[in-house]
């Protein structure tokens, strides 16, 4: 069988073909946008990827089109599609039907830490034997993929809320029938499909109606919008995890530098482990993956063992290079609570090291003004920061920074931003770069210059 995917180089998109190539199926697809490193994988892989969304790519009547949520009527590839009545289905239902259908699968839902969450859950199934499939938004270190078919019952997939397709506009999570969900937090985002909160918490609650009574729901105990979901209706059995409180499961950092983990479980089971990564928000996710999986028989013990050898997801606070002293960080964060938490972490994580923050603000929602009164606030512990100012941005969000004085740096154009940082960094600096799009490859650019000025 032969399917056709529109917008094949997305995350998920390229992760559903990658899943379809292995089930069989003869897998083709198109974007707009065509290059490195998706178009490397999906070569390797064996799929040609048609650059542009013309008609003509239709003309070798492709069983099925499976139609990515960056396609909307008008496009010529989907007139044709609709003209010449050709099948077609959503990412999302084409993976319900064709990878998830009778396998144990455990989705991973909320505002922040689905990707990392997921890859740890991912991580700890396969490191204790489970040999898990999965579909993740980024690419776990340890597997160097972001989907693999796997070879046993259990499927580990990152459920995200934004729409599905432009005929199906509920959330993409909802297609997914997981027994095992975590409910990681809950907060107002994709201002660009979501009117307000209440009509994230309402696509929250349509997917706990889909989950069986014998299944398992892992919330954040201290989320009061996910409070609200689960009193709005929940037909499965619920544990709790936290950081700090009451907790069925819990954690903390056993070290002030946070470089060990303890876990306690509901049953009063408690272990250490050395781990990697830093950040309560990240504490947070491997005591709610731990949790999940539970779900597929992993002690506590083990669990703590794989984390231990957990080595992060790219492009979250991915240490990418370290040049004279310098380290620079690639991280996806783009909300404000993120961005707070990750300057957190890293500032009790190097102690007495400067923290530098490069941001380009992207998201549709940042570019709305919807987090305008929290982002000069989550930048106030920053040492410095660099921003992007990307033209269509107003004065609303000019206001929002005033509170930072001369610690913030404004630029419209990303070499002079590149080149007034490498000139002002200093050894022991923590870099960061911050933005869920390419910065305009300003990280890459900066390395280079101080391997060029500093030394390599």
């Amino acid at each position: 069988m032969h399917i056709h995917i529109l917008g094949i180089c997305g995350t998920f998109m390229g992760g559903v073909a990658a899943l379809a190539r292995a089930a069989g199926f003869r897998v083709t697809g198109c974007d707009g946008n065509v290059y490195p490193p998706m178009s490397t994988q999906l070569r390797d892989l064996g799929i040609e990827v048609h650059q542009g969304y013309d008609a003509a790519q239709l003309d070798t009547r492709p069983d099925c089109v499976v139609v990515g949520n960056v396609m909307s009527r008008g496009v010529e590839v989907v007139e044709a599609m609709l003209d010449r009545g050709i099948p077609y289905t959503s990412g999302p239902r084409w993976l319900a039907d064709n990878v998830l259908r009778n396998r144990h699968v455990m989705a991973v839902a909320g505002t922040h830490g689905k990707t990392t969450t997921a890859s740890m859950l991912a991580w700890i199934l396969q490191d204790s034997g489970h040999a898990p499939g999965f579909l993740i938004g980024g690419i776990p270190v340890n597997f160097g993929v972001s989907a693999s078919f796997g070879e046993s019952e259990f499927f580990v997939v990152e459920a995200d809320e934004y729409d599905t397709a432009f005929f199906d506009k509920r959330a993409k999570f909802v297609h997914y029938g997981p027994q095992t969900l975590v409910l990681n937090n809950l907060e107002y985002d994709h201002a660009d499909i979501y009117a307000d909160l209440a009509a994230i918490r309402w696509q929250f609650h349509q997917l706990l109606r889909t989950v069986p009574g014998s299944g398992r729901v892992i919330v954040n105990a201290h989320d009061e919008n996910l409070s609200e979901v689960i009193a709005a209706g929940c037909w499965t059995s619920v544990e709790t995890f936290a950081s700090e409180g009451l907790a069925g499961w819990t954690a903390k950092f056993a070290d002030a530098t946070e470089r060990r983990i303890e876990v306690s479980d509901p049953d009063g089971q408690s272990g250490e482990a050395r781990w990697q990564l830093g950040g309560t928000h990240n504490l947070e996710n491997a005591v709610a993956a731990i949790a999940a999986a539970r779900s597929a028989g992993v002690s506590l013990q083990q669990a703590l063992q794989a984390m231990a050898r957990f080595e992060g997801v790219k492009r979250r606070l991915e240490r990418t290079a370290t040049v004279g002293n310098i380290a620079i960080y690639d991280d996806f964060a783009h909300h404000p609570t993120a961005i707070r938490r990750t300057i957190a972490g890293v500032r009790r994580r190097y102690p007495g090291q400067r923290v530098i923050i490069a941001i380009e603000p992207r998201s549709n929602t940042m570019k709305l003004g919807v987090h305008n009164a929290e982002l000069g606030s989550s930048l106030a512990d920053a040492d410095g920061i660099w921003m992007y100012r990307p033209q269509d941005m107003d004065a609303g969000f000019d206001a929002s920074l005033a509170g930072l004085g001369d610690r913030l740096r404004m630029f419209a154009d990303y070499d002079q931003l590149v080149g007034d940082m490498s000139t002002k960094v200093m050894p022991g600096d923590q870099v960061i770069f911050m933005s869920n799009g390419g910065f305009g490859s300003a990280r890459q650019t900066l390395t280079a210059v101080l391997q060029r000025t500093r030394g390599g």
